[in-house]
């Protein structure tokens, strides 16, 4: 990839980071969700997201019905470009609660590990919980011949949305492989899964919790595959990188792939920022984790013996308050 190249990602990155850049995904004729639907007289919370395509958003909306049921908060669920955006938005205070990657927390926290977080550590961020892996996914057409992510030199690569955790994931795993030369591309989930549809790219990142809806959408119309993250590969980026964790995709997961594919994965988690009220952040932890028996997406991971595993940044008070 061309110097050019990378230097507009960085600097479209940065942009993302603090909001300049376009927030929101279109919706359009998406129905209801759960930006709409707010609770009458419920004190309003913003609460950022991910892509709709994604896991964060879905999950959003069950916390949002958990917290605007149980305290006198109403969740302000909005679609955002994920984790890279959404440090910004806490940093910024413009965001209450965000869902975020733990590395990219890191990366904000200490102002280290990206161009963008260089010398602009965002140290007022606080964690909540961690939650659920999430799984890399590089997906393809099946018969593509893509089985190795060092076959993806010279290809046309989605990487995510600019300034996402996705890209700055993909990137790390496609510099780790040696793969320097690719025609990058950046969308959102559910454009990358039409583009891998269509043809228009041959292979695509995707980071969530298996199964993300868009994966799952295209396999049950269009044959796929997954490129597996293994052996050297996969030891060299955890040796590199202490928030990459082994991970598998099980086989049946997706409609066609019926082998288990290896890769490796994040964490996501819950974050605000040190302003926030103490008794706030304690009533919403208190109502989402007290009520996980209502959460319908990553319900198997999410628990309060394992919602500190993981944490890279200091946790808020409230938190802490429940959690203790």
């Amino acid at each position: 990839m061309s110097y050019e190249r990378r230097r507009f990602i960085e600097i479209a990155g940065t942009f993302a980071l603090f909001g300049i850049a376009g927030c929101l995904e279109d919706e359009a004729g998406s129905g209801p969700t759960p930006e709409t639907e707010s609770k009458e007289n419920g004190e309003p919370l913003s609460w950022h997201a991910g892509g709709t395509a994604g896991t964060y958003y879905p999950l959003s909306g069950d916390f949002k019905s958990i917290v605007d049921a149980e305290t006198p908060y109403s969740l302000q669920v909005q679609s955002t470009g994920a984790s890279v955006e959404n440090v910004g938005s806490l940093h910024s205070e413009d965001a209450n609660f965000a869902l975020i990657q733990n590395d990219i927390a890191h990366f904000a926290h200490n102002g280290t590990g990206l161009e963008e977080f260089q010398g602009q550590s965002m140290e007022n961020i606080r964690g909540v919980a961690t939650l659920y892996p999430e799984t890399i996914h590089v997906i393809s057409q099946a018969g593509s011949g893509l089985e190795r992510i060092q076959d993806l030199s010279g290809k046309s690569v989605n990487t995510g949305d600019l300034g996402s955790g996705t890209q700055v994931n993909a990137l790390q795993i496609l510099e780790t492989a040696g793969v320097k030369e690719f025609d990058e591309q950046n969308t959102d989930f559910e454009t990358a899964a039409n583009q891998i549809r269509d043809g228009d790219v041959d292979a695509a990142f995707v980071v969530g919790g298996w199964p993300v809806g868009a994966v799952e959408e295209l396999a049950t119309t269009e044959d796929i595959g997954l490129v597996e993250i293994s052996g050297g590969l996969r030891e060299n980026l955890m040796n590199e990188a202490e928030w990459f964790a082994e991970d598998t995709v099980p086989g049946g997961t997706y409609d066609g792939i019926e082998e288990d594919v290896e890769t490796v994965s994040v964490q996501a988690m819950i974050a605000t920022h040190e302003a926030m009220d103490e008794g706030t952040v304690e009533a919403v932890t208190t109502a989402i984790f007290d009520n996980l028996d209502q959460v319908t997406h990553k319900q198997e991971f999410i628990s309060v013996d394992t919602a500190q595993d993981g944490m890279p940044i200091p946790v808020h008070p409230g938190a802490e308050a429940y959690f203790n």
